[in-house]
């Protein structure tokens, strides 16, 4: 069963995706939230994902990511907005987002989207994926060698760039799960980023890929 907790302070879609939710098999809606204050006073901290809006009342969820994260380190969160120009994309993915989806996204793109991010991708609506790859191609310098990453570091590296989970480098690679999991931590590690997002994104502005 996966577990959602939503921040959302428009009543109606907040209550449709919590109907979404509970409706849907291997779901579950644990909490609904208006702020971002609010969720970081009572949110129970056993959520697998959070689905998190940007314009709220008070602290905009952008500010909320880090507090988030630092509170709930295992947390993974979805940014769920109406917000898609550049700055605010770019804001959203350095504050550690794990994944960024528009609202007028289908139900199931939601839903698999949440599936995704459990398996370890970074899912984003695909408008969104190319305007992340667009900005950050104008800003990629030489190759850099100064993060000392291994041949199989990269290689992972970039089919996370690619857009990759977990699941799908084991059966591409022909590797464990756990062996996967072991070169990510390395990955983070020596990128100093601490979500799959802020991998991709240094990966792609620092040239390793």
């Amino acid at each position: 069963m996966i577990k959602v907790s939503i921040i959302e302070d428009h009543q109606d879609f907040r209550r449709g995706l919590e109907y979404l939710l509970n409706a849907s098999e291997g779901f579950e809606c644990m909490d609904t939230f208006i702020t971002a204050e609010e969720s970081l006073q009572y949110l129970s901290g056993k959520e697998d994902i959070l689905l998190l809006d940007i314009n709220l009342p008070g602290i905009s969820g952008i500010e909320a990511i880090p507090l988030l994260k630092e509170k709930y380190p295992k947390l993974k969160i979805i940014m769920l907005t109406i917000r898609d120009d550049d700055d605010t994309v770019m804001e959203a993915i350095l504050a550690g987002a794990d994944g960024y989806l528009l609202k007028k996204s289908a139900p199931l793109k939601i839903l698999t989207s949440i599936k995704e991010c459990i398996e370890g991708g970074s899912p984003m609506t695909a408008s969104i994926a190319q305007k992340v790859l667009t900005l950050f191609k104008q800003y990629i310098p030489a190759k850099n060698d100064g993060f000392l990453l291994t041949n199989r570091e990269l290689e992972i590296l970039n089919l996370l760039v690619e857009g990759y989970s977990n699941t799908s480098i084991t059966e591409k690679l022909f590797i464990s799960i756990q062996t996967v999991r072991n070169h990510i931590r390395h990955i983070y590690k020596k990128l100093q980023v601490h979500s799959k997002s802020q991998a991709v994104v240094k990966a792609i502005k620092e040239g390793l890929v």
